[in-house]
């Protein structure tokens, strides 16, 4: 029985979960600091930090009481290594090492989006490979090929603005609240989403990667020709605001499916696998889906609670990486910039 204590602080979620086997989830808990960022339309890392360290042993806790088990009756002990806050990246990483030396327990590193992608593993049990995975959130958009279980091949990414963050910074310009994601989805629901057409960055050089600082800018430039004055929240929000985050949106999702779209007819994967915190977008879902209908391939979507930041994806790859021998020193620390593929 291979119990994996997962824990991530990558960002803004304290989460811990246990994971048998790197597929059944025994326990999930997250501790989201949304509330405490909102009223800055961003995550302020010494906040981030402080609140980590206040919320990890509490959270840990609770995820070893739902799922049952002591610390003793663990098989390893896996943590996300960054990228991220390097203030909030090392929390996690001190009281997972805490917890493997003091019980003994191998030690496992884990990458974010080797997480992310992993989610959709959990959930969905064998996808036919090689896959192709799009990584949004608000850290990340990356395509990669997924030759195997726990193998991730960059295929392209993001120049500037992930498209997580272009959504916090539409929503913050436009005073709609944190985070911009969810708001923005909600908002743009029987929206005119052709008011105003913005147009889809192309990268010149053929390559598969993204860029959204050109259509965040875009959006800052429309509100200054019109004078749209920012709403009163998100709870207050005229038609004129709502038409311009629907015509975002659709700008962004499109770009999005695009690129997936792209890339499968490059690579010839045998699946496509959407995750990350902005593949809880229900627009970018749907398309996604017929995408992948009209290309003739299965889409592996995880399901909500998953594809946000959370620690249980963080076991399951850190329960491929067991099984590989994978293992970390004491010696391990945050890196902030970790590469992957």
């Amino acid at each position: 029985m291979g119990l994996i204590l997962g824990v991530e602080t990558s960002c803004d979620e304290t989460a811990a979960a246990v994971v048998e086997d790197g597929r059944r989830v025994l326990s999930s808990i997250v501790s989201s600091q949304a509330a405490v960022h909102a009223p800055y339309g961003g995550v302020v890392p010494e906040l981030a930090s402080r609140h980590h360290i206040e919320n990890i042993c509490p959270v840990i806790e609770a995820a070893l009481t739902t799922a049952g088990i002591a610390l003793a009756d663990l098989e390893a002990v896996a943590v996300t290594q960054g990228p991220g806050l390097v203030g909030s990246l090392l929390v996690g990483v001190q009281a997972a090492k805490a917890i493997a030396l003091v019980h003994r327990h191998p030690l496992v590193p884990v990458h974010h989006v080797a997480g992310h992608v992993a989610s959709a593993f959990l959930a969905h049990g064998e996808i036919p490979l090689p896959a192709l995975a799009l990584v949004v959130s608000g850290g990340h958009t990356s395509l990669y090929e997924v030759p195997e279980e726990g193998v991730q091949r960059l295929l392209g990414r993001t120049r500037d603005d992930a498209a997580g963050e272009a959504y916090d910074k539409v929503a913050k310009l436009l005073g709609l609240g944190y985070p911009g994601g969810p708001i923005i989805d909600r908002l743009s629901e029987g929206a005119n989403e052709r008011a105003v057409e913005f147009r889809i960055a192309r990268i010149k050089d053929g390559s598969s990667d993204f860029s959204f600082s050109g259509l965040k800018t875009a959006v800052l430039l429309h509100v200054r020709r019109e004078e749209i004055a920012p709403a009163e929240g998100p709870d207050d929000v005229p038609g004129e605001i709502r038409d311009l985050v629907a015509s975002f949106q659709r700008a962004v999702v499109a770009a999005l499916v695009r690129g997936l779209t792209r890339g499968a007819e490059a690579h010839r994967p045998r699946s496509l696998i959407l995750t990350g915190g902005v593949a809880a977008n229900s627009r970018l879902r749907r398309d996604a889906a017929a995408a992948a209908a009209e290309l003739g391939l299965p889409l592996f979507v995880p399901p909500l609670s998953l594809t946000t930041d959370n620690a249980a994806m963080i076991a399951a790859a850190g329960f491929v990486s067991f099984c590989r021998g994978e293992r970390a020193g004491w010696d391990l620390n945050a890196e902030p910039h970790l590469p992957l593929g």
